[in-house]
C-alpha cells in the first residue's frame, strides 16, 4: 500500500526557494516512480517532474526546467522537489504522485498525495 504526505510548502516572495517532500509510509518505495504536479485555483492538474524508481532518470515540464530539482532518497522513502527562483505563476496546490512507470499524465497515476499549497507572491 502506499500512502504519501507532502510537506514544505508555504508563501514566498518571487525569487525564492521552497523544497517539498513527500514521505511514503509503504514498503515498496523504490519500486515506483514518483511525480509531482500541480493544480492552480481554476485550472487543470498539469505535470512538474517526474523521477524514476531508481532514480536514475527524471523529466521536467519546461516551465519549469532549470529551475526545480527533483530527487528521491530511497532509504527515506522520501521524494523532494526543490524550486528555486520562484515566480508567481509557480502558485498552486502541488501534489505527489506514485505509480510503476514515470507517467506525465497525472490521470495515469494510482497513488496520490493531499497537496500542500505553494503561494508565490510579487
Amino acid at each position: 500500500q502506499v500512502q504519501l504526505v507532502e510537506s514544505g510548502g508555504g508563501l514566498v516572495q518571487a525569487g525564492g526557494s521552497l523544497r517539498l517532500s513527500c514521505a511514503d509510509s509503504g514498503r515498496t518505495f523504490s519500486s515506483y516512480a514518483m511525480g509531482w504536479f500541480r493544480q492552480a485555483l481554476g485550472k487543470e492538474r498539469e505535470f512538474v517532474a517526474v523521477i524514476t524508481g531508481s532514480g536514475g532518470r527524471t523529466y521536467y515540464a519546461d516551465s519549469v526546467k532549470g529551475r526545480f530539482t527533483i530527487s528521491r532518497d530511497n532509504a527515506k522513502n522520501t521524494v523532494y522537489l526543490q524550486m528555486n527562483s520562484l515566480k508567481p505563476e509557480d502558485t498552486a496546490v502541488y501534489y505527489c504522485a506514485a505509480d510503476r512507470v514515470a507517467y506525465r499524465t497525472p490521470h495515469e497515476y494510482d497513488y496520490w498525495g493531499q497537496g500542500t499549497q505553494v503561494t508565490v507572491s510579487s
